[in-house]
């Protein structure tokens, strides 16, 4: 099945299609990661995205029932150097193309991706289409410029009813704009109450569910096309302890009088450098985001920074200096990757507890 890849900006990449045989357009990002392509795939967070693996071999190890992050894939599209064909691990179940089959999806490999890499660190992310050999690319090339994607990616990949996952401890409400399964693994093993809600969802009625905490998920898209949600926290401040994730982070930060901004070509994989200012100590993370906090935006508000990014100074932490509230730009439930920020879950468990004996 010979397809190519299309870049708005005129370049093109011949390979080989997997998975099902139809064009798909997103926004081509590249994630640095050696590992965790099942769940990168079943992240929410890349609704709407065309992945570039920058690691040269993906599939080796297969598909297997336990390590999705999301029932349903919200990513558009799948970039590889060497698709591996017959993966190799006692917990596979199928191979990387048999899951695109049975999930709709489409992917190209054996195009020259460190050279498209290449290019969206210099140019920045761009709009792409994975196509036939045979569609004209010209025409390919001037949709793609009259195209614009949804804004409405979070409403997408947010669950349209609660659920809960019981536990016997604190009791978090955690808000889904597209929650990743590692953030309910962490807080279950740490023998939560769990209630996950609509990315909708007021102020109001979270507190009518008499919370000890609040979870921020992490989420696709940019953090002003959800301004409801920015209501909601400024409804919660001080009212219950905060901890926001990834999307979660940059909107606590826009509620709070802060700017977000789109980077150039943003930070995922599983090996970025943070350092947490109050220990001095650096962690190596996971991330996936495309937006993030403007630090000089932070000067005026009530709001402190906690982490930075040691490849680009980027904002990775904040917490208010007033209320119980604190988020954090990277991903400290990923898995499989590195584990460094878990004590973060911990740090939640002692707000909410120092939260509840100050007000008795």
């Amino acid at each position: 099945m010979k397809s190519k890849l299309v870049l708005e900006s005129g370049e093109v990449f011949f390979g080989e299609g997997f998975g099902v045989n139809h064009a798909t357009e997103g926004e081509v990002v590249f994630n640095t990661g050696m590992t965790g392509y099942q769940e990168l795939l079943s992240d929410p967070s890349y609704c709407g995205q065309i992945v570039c693996m920058t690691y040269p071999l993906i599939g080796n190890y297969g598909i297997n029932r336990d390590d999705f992050e999301s029932i349903e894939p919200a990513i558009k599209g799948l970039i590889v150097k060497e698709l591996c064909d017959y993966p190799s691990n006692f917990r596979s179940q199928m191979s990387l193309d048999e899951l695109f089959k049975k999930r709709n999806l489409s992917g190209i490999s054996g195009i020259d991706t460190r050279k498209l890499t290449r290019i969206i660190r210099n140019r920045g992310v761009v709009k792409g289409k994975i196509v036939s050999t045979d569609v004209d690319t010209e025409t390919v090339i001037q949709d793609l410029k009259l195209t614009n994607f949804p804004t409405n990616q979070v409403e997408q990949v947010s669950t349209k009813t609660p659920y809960s996952a019981p536990g016997k401890g604190y009791k978090v409400v955690l808000v889904d704009f597209g929650s990743k399964l590692g953030i309910i693994r962490e807080l279950s093993n740490r023998d939560c109450d769990i209630v996950v809600v609509s990315q909708d969802t007021t102020a109001e009625e979270i507190l009518l569910m008499k919370p000890d905490g609040i979870m921020l998920s992490n989420g696709p898209g940019d953090p002003q096309d959800v301004p409801h949600a920015q209501e909601m926290i400024r409804g919660l401040l001080g009212k219950v302890p905060i901890f926001g994730i990834c999307l979660g982070h940059q909107l606590i930060g826009l509620a709070c009088g802060a700017k977000t901004y789109k980077l150039k070509f943003g930070h995922r994989g599983g090996n970025h450098p943070v350092l947490d200012l109050k220990t001095n100590k650096v962690a190596i993370t996971s991330q996936n985001h495309g937006y993030a906090i403007d630090e000089e935006s932070l000067v005026n508000t009530d709001l402190e920074v906690t982490h930075i990014a040691l490849n680009d100074r980027t904002n990775e932490g904040i917490r208010h200096k007033i209320h119980p509230c604190f988020s954090v730009q990277y991903h400290p439930e990923a898995s499989p990757g590195p584990e460094d920020a878990n004590y973060l879950f911990d740090e939640f468990i002692k707000l909410m507890e120092d939260f509840k004996a100050h007000s008795n």
